[in-house]
């Protein structure tokens, strides 16, 4: 009972203050302001805004909201606001704007629509991202962030520096100082804070920043007698250096500062409008084939005022010695185009460094599909020494393999799981096939059995389309593999090509504690080396030749449903990769694994720095990279890591 009686006055002081910070109902407000409301235009609505600000009423935001959307109707009976959601036919339902709570149904044609015009919406759009930017949920502060960074206003500066000190989320507070420094830089009214603000995005390789420093290195091209002293010269453009002397005089005739350049036909049409009596200002129209004659006529028309003065070359560089061109800054200040500058050397410098790695790491991504696509290639090649021109059908298969799994199992993630050993099966059991029906019988024919394997591939890609048509089938990836990983604007990789690399690290993995640590892998390496003397110490060969060429097919099978999941599925996609293969072989260094890895990191590296010289021409870049391997196999035929022993002298 004592605390109870010492804390009954605080409630009574409690409950009696209650009407005095109680706020404004939010439809009192709009009330106050009905007219505004009901009628609005970018003359009044800055007084309903100011309103709603000061009464800060619960709602306000999603008042606004539903306002700019031309989701608000009034109600002609009470006069009251409230927000509309169509129902079934024409009916409405209309919602309390303080309560939220339904309070009738009504016909579309008892209420008074309020649609406020573009100009309304966007005066209600800038007041609604000062509420948004304090909003409780995060991804409403971080929309409000975007749409200032879209629309920036030198207006939004007070507004984001009151909405920083109360942010508890770091990531958005980073977010909304970098955004203050992108907005400071450009509109700021002292100068000294701009110029921290241009020092702050120095290195930033974000498009906004490179964005605001450009605006603010803007320039536009100017043209005296002699160089100014009180404007903000960029640079001094030489005629024939910076800029072609013609292009220099069209600045001067644009400025009103000399007659117009003649255009090709101007002599020619000229004269023809002045044909009178089979002559041209006294001289005949035969002498008129000889251009020294028909500028002679054109002098004299001149002389009497009917044409206008005929510009030559020596009248251009006469006029252009007066003049002085240079292009100026449009920002007036130079200690802030210095700064500018300095700041957007440095981000050039950061900019080419993370394009050197965006290009590593596409390079990286490439170099992993062809490992993939070639290490079944690398293995059959290496122990048997077939050539096998169907080795891109096996890709094709897996790949078809995956679609037909996603066709039966809707789940993209499930199929995905079931496609990939299922492919390995798939076309494990086609290379088997194969080598047991054709390739075994060719084998020491190496020119037979790449005319047979050429073959195959025709047949299996005809099948393929007999089955599955000629239209390219969809192999959906994941949600989690949907996305991109992204460092900044210039970096970022496809959630799928991480995958893929990956998934070539746990292939690389995996070959090498089959081909290290299993009997079947010591089977092949013995078989690899010396086929002779493996079949003295009891091995199979032909056992092995089977089971390689099916292994080698299977891995195939599950770099097709890799590849199939970023690029489209068609019976020829195998015949895209079967080339880059069989050089990834090469270079590397036939039949041995880590021999494909670097051929396939040098091929994929060195086509990716190709494009980059030539982005244009992808056809020209891998012209390129073919060349070059064949001038690199001529100084080292065996490959990068060549193999060692017997092996490497057949």
């Amino acid at each position: 009972m004592s605390i109870f009686a010492r804390l009954l006055p605080l409630l009574l002081a409690l409950v009696l203050a209650a009407p005095l910070v109680a706020q404004t109902p939010l439809q009192d407000v709009l009330q106050a302001n009905r007219v505004e409301v009901a009628n609005p235009s970018r003359a009044s609505v800055g007084q309903v805004l100011a309103a709603l600000r000061e009464a800060d009423a619960p709602g306000t935001s999603e008042f606004l909201r539903q306002w700019q959307d031309r989701m608000v109707v009034e109600d002609p009976a009470t006069g009251l606001f409230h927000v509309s959601l169509e129902v079934e036919g024409r009916q409405l339902a209309l919602i309390d704007l303080d309560s939220g709570a339904e309070i009738g149904r009504v016909s579309s044609r008892d209420v008074i629509p309020i649609r406020p015009n573009a100009g309304v919406r966007r005066e209600i759009g800038a007041a609604l991202v000062r509420f948004e930017l304090s909003a409780p949920d995060p991804s409403r502060r971080l929309a409000a962030l975007e749409a200032i960074a879209r629309s920036p206003d030198a207006d939004q500066i007070p507004l984001l520096e009151s909405a920083i000190p109360d942010e508890s989320d770091a990531d958005i507070r980073a977010r909304k100082l970098r955004l203050l420094d992108l907005l400071n830089a450009r509109f700021a009214t002292d100068t000294g804070q701009r110029i921290a603000a241009i020092k702050g995005l120095s290195g930033d390789v974000s498009t906004e920043a490179r964005r605001v420093l450009n605006q603010i290195l803007a320039t536009e091209p100017g043209l005296a007698p002699t160089l100014p002293t009180d404007r903000n010269i960029a640079r001094v453009l030489i005629a024939g250096q910076h800029l072609s002397p013609h292009e220099a005089y069209d600045r001067l005739v644009a400025a009103g500062l000399a007659p117009a350049r003649p255009e090709r036909n101007t002599l020619r049409d000229a004269l023809l409008a002045h044909v009178a009596d089979g002559a041209v200002a006294g001289l005949p129209l035969h002498r008129l084939s000889d251009p020294a004659a028909r500028i002679e006529a054109y002098g004299v028309l001149q002389a009497q005022g009917l044409v206008p003065p005929l510009v030559g070359e020596a009248d251009i560089a006469a006029t252009l010695a007066g003049y002085v061109f240079f292009d100026t800054y449009l920002e007036p200040d130079p200690a802030l185009t210095d700064a500018a500058r300095a700041a957007l050397d440095q981000t050039a410098t950061r900019l080419t460094l993370f394009q050197w790695m965006a290009i590593s790491l596409d390079a990286l991504s490439l170099a992993s599909i062809f490992f993939l696509a070639a290490i079944g290639l690398a293995i059959t090649f290496g122990v048997m020494r077939v050539i096998n021109m169907a080795h891109g059908e096996f890709i094709m298969m897996g790949a078809y393999t995956g679609y037909v799994v996603q066709t039966v199992i809707p789940d993209y993630t499930v199929s995905l799981i079931v496609a990939l050993p299922l492919a390995f099966v798939v076309a494990f059991g086609a290379g088997v096939a194969m080598e047991r029906l054709v390739i075994r019988h060719l084998y020491t024919r190496p020119l037979e059995t790449l005319l047979a394997t050429f073959g195959m591939s025709i047949a299996l890609q005809q099948l393929a389309k007999n089955i599955f048509g000629t239209q390219a089938k969809p192999l959906t990836a994941p949600d989690w593999l949907a996305g991109a990983i992204s460092l900044n604007d210039v970096v970022s990789i496809s959630t799928i090509r991480v995958a893929i690399f990956v998934l070539a690290l746990i292939f690389l993995a995996a070959l090498l504690i089959m081909l290290k640590r299993t009997r079947l892998g010591l089977e092949v390496r013995a078989v690899t080396q010396n086929p002779g003397m493996a079949a003295s110490m009891g091995i199979n060969p032909d056992r092995i030749n089977m089971l390689t060429f099916g292994l080698g097919s299977g891995i195939a099978g599950v770099a097709g449903v890799a590849i199939g999941l970023y690029a489209q599925v068609t019976s020829e996609m195998g015949a895209n990769y079967i080339v880059q293969s069989f050089m990834t072989v090469v270079v590397g260094g036939v039949g041995n694994v880590w021999g494909t890895l670097a051929g396939a990191g040098l091929i994929g590296f060195l086509q990716k720095g190709i494009e980059w010289f030539n982005p244009s021409n992808t056809l020209a870049a891998q012209t390129f990279m073919v060349l070059f391997i064949i001038l690199f196999i001529q100084f080292r035929p065996r490959g990068i890591i060549a193999l060692k022993g017997r092996a490497a002298g057949e």
